[in-house]
């Protein structure tokens, strides 16, 4: 072993020592051995526990911040000429009911499914598991569609079919875990 490894600290790291324990270490990062072995796979699968927290945290940030400060804000006063609302009240809901709880609903949707799959993540469920990927699935697409909800200026019919193809380019993505097989979809296949 050499002196400048054990000063930076690379010595006794997997990845350096050889033998079967720096094999493994290889196998299991998905790094190519030099004599072979397995190569990296891309997909939902191989993301680890901690990127899918960190995005699962995010997520369940973003819902929570959607559903504390709704598009188009709070009354400020009690209106008694106008609907009746009261201070405190989102004008969303008295001004475009449907799309007000369709918007909800979606945030609700986004908030749970990330909880969800922030604990299950937690507890140690693996990536490939579909207790983790269709609350992905779930709290993702719903991102979208409260995003579309909020624009008062397209149609609901509109924000739900934009909500449904991404829920299932989503599917597929997840289903088939590798986008790189799908590559026919964005390339025409060679002569």
């Amino acid at each position: 072993m050499d002196a400048g490894a054990v000063e930076d600290g690379r010595a006794g790291h997997p990845a350096e020592v050889g033998g079967e324990l720096g094999d493994n270490h290889r196998r299991e990062n998905g790094t190519v051995a030099a004599g072979g072995g397995r190569s990296h796979a891309p997909g939902f699968g191989a993301n680890k526990n901690d990127t899918l927290l960190v995005v699962a945290t995010l997520i369940t940030a973003l819902t929570y911040q959607l559903g504390t400060n709704i598009p188009g804000g709070y009354w400020q006063d009690d209106g008694a000429g106008d609907g009746g609302h009261a201070a405190g009240d989102p004008i969303m809901r008295d001004k475009h009911r449907r799309r007000y709880w369709l918007f909800m609903a979606a945030s609700w949707a986004g908030f749970g499914s990330s909880m969800l799959l922030t604990l299950a993540l937690l507890t140690g469920v693996p990536p490939r598991s579909r207790a983790v990927q269709w609350p992905f699935l779930v709290s993702y697409s719903s991102l979208v569609l409260t995003f579309v909800t909020s624009q008062s200026g397209t149609s609901l019919t509109m924000d739900v079919l934009i909500w449904a193809a991404v829920m299932a380019v989503l599917a597929v993505g997840i289903k088939y875990r590798r986008l790189d097989r799908l590559r026919f979809l964005f390339c025409p296949p060679a002569p």
